[in-house]
């Protein structure tokens, strides 16, 4: 059910209290000496507002635009209701606490002079009041339809001028707080201006509909830079020109939690380096690609219709000219458990009901293959379809990109044929054959038709699924399986072959994209990878996923950190280190040895007897000192992450990171007639015979000795961080507006969650500790230099501003002057333009008044004329009319 967003406030100017500026088009306009073109309106008329109710903001007029030191554009939005009632009265209300106040700028000197300022809700939504009056502690506020009601005025957060709403650079804002980069996300979304700068930093807020902002006419704009609004083609542009000038590979890393967006912004980021580096083919081969991996690595959740279960990195390679020519694709952490388990409502893998929906029937005959309801492995969740998904045309897509990327006819063919022995592998059932409750395989349609699909022995087959070799020193020990171990058997061999499917497919994508294809060493990675997740149960994928984030976190922060020390370098200002929020604390909890959280799964996963309560009692006992660590009951661990606490349940996590397939799991796919399971089973062997860098996991008789999945998967983290800092990266930070995927809402709760995790209002902080808002001396002195007493006009820009700054007593702490730039602490600018505003309110006043005066004196010359010229004409009437009568009198003498 939708959730209403709840609307702001009103916006009062710092003006006199019935009037406003504005910038639109009218016919009573002012041009002042700067340039700027402003309107004088009666603020009582209603007006359209997004979260901030009644707010309109529109284009500045060209004069105005140019000299601004703001980029936003304003465009009405729709009003909403309050959702929530706030009880008017005296009482003061108190307001919950939150991580706002580290960083938010509230201050004396804020409250005294704004006349505005955020209030935050008991149900956590933020409002836009009016001051009434400040007493003591405590100011009486004014919301919307009247009420009024007293808050503790700490609690209050200043808001910024109007002339920021929808500012494209969230950097610009004067006051850098939660509350106006909510608002200021909200404004351009309801406008479909879906993209904002962060700094360097691009949010992309996810539509969930089509919105008119791609195809050739905007590449075409961001390449040749006629189009300056934030966008993942601006982030491509600067990624492949800096990558050309600088000879420094490039990353574009996106990010954001499942369903917002991510896989849909690397496909666009990809399609604008097709279209500027195209020419020889190959990036069509590379576009193809997609339709692919998110057949088989997608699926759809809870929260997402086609939600990735996989991270990537697609490395495009470039020749010396600036063509694409090749690329290669790294894939981490395949959500294998989605294979032969769903949550209810939810669905595996795409390319499963693709197949069932859209095989020919000659194909269907061959892999005696039925609807998707009749395999227990998809019925299970009873979820099939997706609204507004056709799975057979998509079916008839994904073979054509197979196509592309030059898989052979026979080859796909297998490919199904291992998609439908995974299908029947689910469909298998058991029999008990003694009291000791052992089982072996039904003999039925399943079964055979398992055993035809990966062209195997039925016999082989009823033995590896009923029964395990276990190897006691020379021995050879046969051990009956029971029921629960054989259905772990069986899930197990079909995890294995869709798994060692996907990364076959994978490698067949590299070597089509490698061939032929001379490297010159300047490449754009795209990592698209999982964000942050923290539901009601976690379980080990999240423990991974989360892990991953706190690594490229870190990479964030030291990473922008770095980009704002140089700027200031750059233009010799000094300043002060700013300490920013690391979480090495929190990755020293998962990589220490031998006591992190890493090592003590893998050493409990040896361990024979080992239980998911026996690894949560050993994380308890170990590292219970650490801060970000906490204890919990049972199965159960917090962890405090950089974007959040998360608690984990162990239920699962020793198999998980086992990710045991027996040695006669391997020996059965080694002797199947077809050329992919034996390609799988070389695959395993080979892994399991690869120099151990962790545990293994020897219980059970298994001698197939493999490296654990946390150890693996970290091992594939320190790689991807090892290229990723051999790059100059680049930003995306992919938010959802609401859990429903509806166009159009916009959720505070939610927004404000992801941009904590994502560590968006982290590089808002970092760039609040220093000077935040930077204006080049040109700009500075034709938008403010009219301010001056003493007419300056003919000496230099910087000198200009630095008389502006000392006539206003500007503190000098509150600035720095660049070489280039003038750069401010937070709130200056808002000062100024309150400055400006009232100042040009005046003039207005006064000119109105000389213009009023000078119509009056028109008027009264007017009437003057009209008088004397109608006594003109009454005497000249009179002569005439003279004249006729001597002429008549002439007449009658003659």
């Amino acid at each position: 059910m939708s959730q209403k967003v709840t609307p702001f406030m009103q916006s009062l100017k710092s003006l006199p209290a019935d009037y406003r500026f504005d910038g639109s088009p009218v016919s009573d306009r002012l041009e002042n000496s700067s340039g700027a073109s402003v309107r004088l309106t009666n603020s009582n008329v209603p007006r359209k507002g997004g979260l901030r109710n009644g707010v309109s903001r529109t284009d500045t007029a060209a004069g105005d635009s140019e000299d601004s030191p703001y980029s936003g554009h304003g465009v009405f939005v729709e009003e909403q209701s309050l959702t929530d009632d706030v009880d008017s009265g005296a009482a003061t209300m108190p307001l919950p606490q939150s991580d706002e106040r580290r960083w938010s700028d509230t201050s004396a000197y804020a409250r005294k002079k704004i006349l505005q300022s955020w209030i935050q809700l008991p149900n956590g939504n933020w409002e836009l009041g009016k001051i009434l009056s400040t007493s003591g502690e405590e100011s009486i506020i004014s919301l919307p339809e009247g009420k009024v009601i007293k808050v503790i005025s700490e609690t209050l957060v200043p808001a910024n001028p109007d002339i920021l709403d929808g500012v494209d650079d969230l950097m610009q804002l004067s006051y850098l707080n939660e509350p106006s980069v909510l608002y200021n996300l909200n404004y351009r979304y309801n406008q479909d201006m879906i993209y904002t700068k962060a700094g360097p930093v691009l949010v992309a807020v996810n539509p969930f509909k089509e919105v008119p902002l791609y195809g050739n006419r905007y590449i075409e704009a961001y390449r040749k830079r006629s189009n300056e609004s934030p966008h993942v083609y601006a982030i491509a542009d600067t990624a492949i020109r800096e990558m050309i000038r600088d000879e420094v590979n490039q990353s574009i890393i996106i990010s954001g939690e499942s369903g917002a967006g991510k896989t849909e912004t690397a496909k666009i980021a990809m399609q604008y380096l097709a279209a500027l580096g195209g020419g020889s083919g190959i990036e069509y081969e590379i576009l193809k690609t997609n339709p692919i991996l998110e057949a088989f690595g997608n699926a759809k959740t809870l929260r997402n219709d086609n939600s990735s279960r996989f991270g990537k990195l697609i490395e495009i390679h470039f020749s010396e000219s600036g063509k694409i020519s090749g690329a290669q694709i790294q894939t981490f952490l395949l959500e294998k458990s989605r294979v032969v388990q769903c949550a209810e409502g939810e669905r595996s893998y795409h390319i499963f009901y693709q197949l069932c929906a859209g095989a020919s029937p000659a194909l269907r005959e061959k892999l005696n293959l039925t609807s998707a309801h009749e395999y227990k492995y998809l019925g299970q969740s009873n979820c099939y379809s997706i609204n507004g998904v056709d799975d057979a045309e998509r079916f008839h897509t994904v073979k054509e990109a197979l196509d592309i990327v030059h898989v052979s006819k026979e080859d796909q063919e297998s490919v199904f044929a291992m998609l439908a022995a995974v299908l029947w592998l689910g469909n298998v059932s058991f029999t008990v054959i003694d009291n000791e409750n052992h089982v072996e395989p039904v003999a039925d349609e399943s079964l055979s038709t398992v055993a035809k699909l990966i062209g195997c022995n039925i016999n082989e087959l009823t033995l590896t699924l009923s029964k395990r070799n276990m190897r006691v020193r020379n021995d050879t020990i046969v051990q009956k399986l029971t029921l629960p171990q054989a259905i772990d058997a069986r899930d197990a061999l079909a995890k294995s072959i869709y798994s060692c499917l996907f990364d076959w497919l994978v490698e067949q994508i590299n070597k089509s994209l490698a061939v032929g294809k001379r490297r010159t060493g300047r490449s754009i990675s795209i990592l698209d990878i999982y964000g942050f997740e923290s539901f009601d149960k976690n379980s080990f994928e999240q423990f991974c996923i989360n892990y991953a984030n706190e690594r490229l976190q870190q990479h964030f922060n030291r990473h922008l950190f770095k980009l704002e020390q140089e700027e200031y370098i750059q233009d010799g200002i000094d300043w002060t280190r700013v300490d920013f929020e690391d979480n090495q604390n929190c990755l020293s909890l998962f990589e220490k040895k031998p006591l992190g959280l890493l090592s003590l799964l893998d050493e409990e996963s040896t361990f024979p007897n080992g239980t998911d309560l026996t690894l949560a009692n050993k994380l308890k006992q170990h590292l219970q000192s650490n801060s970000c660590f906490r204890g919990d009951k049972g199965k159960l661990f917090t962890v405090v992450h950089y974007a959040g606490e998360v608690t984990y349940e162990t239920t699962g996590f020793l198999e998980k990171n086992r990710d045991l397939l027996h040695s006669d799991s391997i020996q059965l796919l080694s002797s199947c007639s077809c050329l992919l399971p034996q390609a799988f089973a070389s695959s395993m062997l080979i892994q399991s015979e690869k120099p151990v860098v962790g545990p293994l996991y020897k219980a059970g008789g298994a001698d197939s000795q493999r490296l654990s999945v946390a150890t693996k998967f970290k091992s594939q983290l320190f790689q991807l961080m090892q290229r990723l800092g051999n790059t100059t990266p680049h930003f995306i930070r992919c938010i959802k507006p609401n859990n429903i995927q509806s166009p159009g809402v916009y959720e505070q709760g939610l927004v404000l969650q992801q941009l904590r995790c994502c560590g968006v209002l982290e590089v808002v902080r970092i760039s609040r500790s220093g000077f935040p808002t930077r204006m080049s001396h040109q700009k500075f002195s034709r938008r403010y230099g009219f301010l001056l007493v003493e007419n300056i006009a003919d000496r230099d820009p910087l000198s200009v501003s630095v008389a502006i700054l000392h006539q206003f007593n500007i503190l000098p702490e509150m600035y720095q002057v660049g070489y280039t730039k003038l750069f401010f602490r937070t709130g200056q600018i808002g000062v100024l333009e309150d400055t400006r505003n009232r100042t040009l309110h005046g003039i207005l006043r006064v000119q109105s008044s000389f213009r009023g005066y000078q119509a009056r004196c028109l008027l009264k010359e007017l009437k003057r004329g009209i008088s004397i010229l109608q006594s003109c004409i009454t005497l000249l009437s009179q002569v005439i009319t003279l004249v006729l009568h001597l002429n008549l009198i002439v007449m009658e003498i003659l």
